[in-house]
């Protein structure tokens, strides 16, 4: 069989996590938060600020995860999880490139096109994971599904690390300021979405659905009522379930992580600067070592390699206890680089050995709505320990009780296998 690094239909939806890490890289890891309070809320306390901020998150991440269920449930009825991806892809690069037009003060305007992109790049993912059951056989899965996250840290990284420069040298650039130049970045992110969005687009083949073909609103009722049934199938597959319950357990603490790195490093006195270079270090790291655990994941299991990032970072997690300087910082971003990438390509692959024939999206939009949902336990920890204790280090480790409790119960899921 031909290499999927060969093939034009796997590459091609490999590309498509190249294309919109864009838009987790500049706008929400880096730039939207910082323009949000410096830019776009100007003259009101940075509570205030980082409350509405939080609003927005909060509005675009109920409104997907409540939507995944019904639309995994439609694609898997009428095969139209490619042309589905193409239309939220689709808003998703229309509210970001809305950005860069918002002017400033308009805090309002700034958080419904912020709002908007997420719904559009969150819901577009269910349907990137189900598509992945269609481009690479079930041995492939591990390799395949690490070679699109590999893609996405890369390009995502590349053009983050562009947009840095626009920032920090807007002359040359032509553009007034750094504000100015993180606007323009949003316009970049929205047009490299788009671009490397085609491929997939064009190329891309689902298989056959498992239904009979039905004209969409009847369908989109169908799936609707299969809607009750979907969370019974999964209860009734003990495997799954009790790889979503970790799943949602240690992805979150991956979340937690990733989005309060930043904040902790700041907590501790380090200069941003240095905490934006760690930023781009982890997203390089990230690139070749998501292609390593997918190699690794292929050879021991997806289990085990999952197992190991959780261990990994645990071991980070205490670490970050005792950080008190930029090169440990740094040391801390190659450390979660070389896990980050695994431990979510090595997830989806092992959930997809998992999903039942003809269930992918189904299956998938409930597999994503777990991961909308884990974003809040991680941060009420480290904010409840920080109020009660004062002190920042010590908030930062109660991120153990995640990964501990999520591997213990991974621990117990029986080695992958194809669900009927």
């Amino acid at each position: 069989m031909t290499s999927p690094y060969k093939r034009r239909d796997t590459v091609s939806w490999a590309l498509y996590d190249w294309a919109n890490s864009a838009f987790a890289t500049t706008v929400l890891a880096g730039f939207f938060p910082v323009l949000f309070q410096q830019f776009w809320s100007t003259g009101v306390d940075p509570t205030v600020s980082t409350s509405r901020l939080g609003l927005a998150n909060g509005i675009a991440g109920i409104i997907v995860a409540l939507l995944a269920p019904v639309l995994g449930a439609l694609a898997d009825r009428t095969a139209g999880r490619k042309a589905q991806l193409v239309l939220f892809s689709s808003i998703g690069v229309a509210g970001t490139a809305a950005l860069s037009f918002v002017g400033q003060g308009e805090w309002g305007w700034a958080a419904a096109c912020f709002v908007v992109a997420g719904i559009g790049f969150n819901a577009a993912n269910i349907f990137y994971d189900a598509l992945l059951l269609d481009v690479a056989s079930e041995h492939e899965l591990d390799t395949v599904s690490a070679f699109g996250y590999s893609l996405g840290y890369l390009g995502g990284g590349l053009l983050f690390a562009f947009n840095v420069l626009m920032t920090l040298k807007p002359a040359w650039f032509g553009l007034s300021g750094p504000a100015e130049a993180v606007q323009w970045s949003f316009l970049s992110v929205a047009l490299w979405w788009l671009v490397f969005t085609l491929p997939l687009a064009r190329y891309v083949r689902e298989r056959p659905s498992q239904v009979a073909a039905e004209p969409f609103f009847e369908s989109l009722t169908a799936g609707l009522r299969e809607l009750g049934n979907t969370l019974r199938r999964i209860r009734a597959h003990r495997d799954i379930s009790l790889f979503l319950l970790a799943y949602w357990l240690y992805i979150d603490g991956v979340h937690t992580i990733y989005t309060m790195a930043v904040d902790y490093g700041v907590a501790l006195g380090l200069p941003s600067s240095s905490l934006l270079a760690a930023l781009l270090l982890t997203q390089f790291v990230a690139f070749p070592s998501a292609l390593l655990l997918g190699w690794v994941g292929n050879k021991i299991g997806p289990k085990r390699g999952i197992l190991i990032c959780i261990s990994v970072y645990l071991a980070a997690t205490l670490y970050a206890y005792f950080l008190d300087s930029v090169v440990e910082f740094f040391a801390l971003a190659v450390v979660v680089g070389l896990v980050q990438g695994g431990v979510q390509s090595l997830s989806r692959s092992f959930f997809g050995r998992l999903v039942p024939e003809g269930k992918g999206g189904e299956f998938f939009g409930f597999y994503n709505m777990m991961g909308k949902f884990a974003s809040f336990i991680g941060p009420l920890l480290i904010a409840a320990v920080a109020y009660s204790t004062g002190n920042s280090r010590l908030s930062i480790t109660s991120l153990i009780v995640l990964f501990l409790i999520g591997g213990l119960l991974l621990w117990r899921v029986p080695e992958a296998r194809k669900s009927t």
